[in-house]
């Protein structure tokens, strides 16, 4: 009687995708709508960890690039936003009336 997968693998299926390039560039997606100037660093850190991982044969160069620049225009739009709030007075908060 023939026995069933016996190879070596044992039914687990390698991905040669990167994690840390995957979460960067969802940290960079995210971070232009939501967070920029929490996610936005992460997305570089994430990016940069994740390209280092790619260049010793993991994969993922293309979204760790891409985690790393979302990353710089998530910070950029956080300076930005923060310059148009202070030209235009500053924050100022309105509660109860």
């Amino acid at each position: 009687m023939a026995g069933y997968g016996t190879s070596g693998t044992h039914g687990h299926a390698h991905s040669g995708t990167n994690g840390l390039a995957i979460a960067g560039l969802v940290c960079g997606i995210i971070g232009i709508f939501l967070f920029n100037i929490i996610l936005g660093p992460l997305a570089i850190i994430f990016g940069a960890v994740g390209l280092r991982q790619a260049k010793a044969g993991k994969g993922g160069a293309g979204m760790a690039k891409a985690s790393i620049v979302l990353g710089i225009i998530d910070v950029v739009l956080f300076v930005v936003l923060m310059a148009v709030a202070s030209s235009n007075g500053g924050f100022s908060w309105y509660v109860g009336g």
